[in-house]
């Protein structure tokens, strides 16, 4: 799979998606749009090893529904994503086996190293 999840309001995700210029290959999904599924979203878990680390503590609604005072589970972390687009921690490539979460620059840089080698 080769699939880039981001929001298109979102000037960091527009920023990152410039960078990367991901070929045609790549299915963009905006996730505003598009809302994630379970099937993706289940498969999103594999590759990264756990719903939290697919979760955006950073949303509003993390802190609107007091759920930084809440001990959450995993099935609370993937019900959340699949209920609200901006639970998902943002953005997300995947290409084949490897995924890539969030926009730090060690992440960004790891996903560019990727994308090199697919050449």
């Amino acid at each position: 799979m080769k699939k880039f999840y981001f929001l298109s309001s979102c000037s960091t995700c527009k920023r990152i998606l410039n960078h990367l210029a991901l070929d045609s290959s790549f299915e963009l999904q905006d996730i505003k749009k598009k809302p994630i599924n379970a099937e993706d979203l289940e498969q999103l878990k594999a590759l990264a090893g756990s719903y939290e680390a697919l979760f955006s503590k950073h949303a509003k609604l993390y802190k609107q529904l007091g759920l930084k005072d809440k001990p959450l589970k995993e099935e609370d972390y993937r019900d959340y994503i699949l209920e609200h687009y901006t639970f998902l921690k943002r953005p997300v490539l995947v290409v084949r086996s490897q995924v890539f979460i969030g926009n730090s620059s060690r992440v960004i840089n790891s996903a560019s190293t990727a994308l090199l080698n697919e050449k």
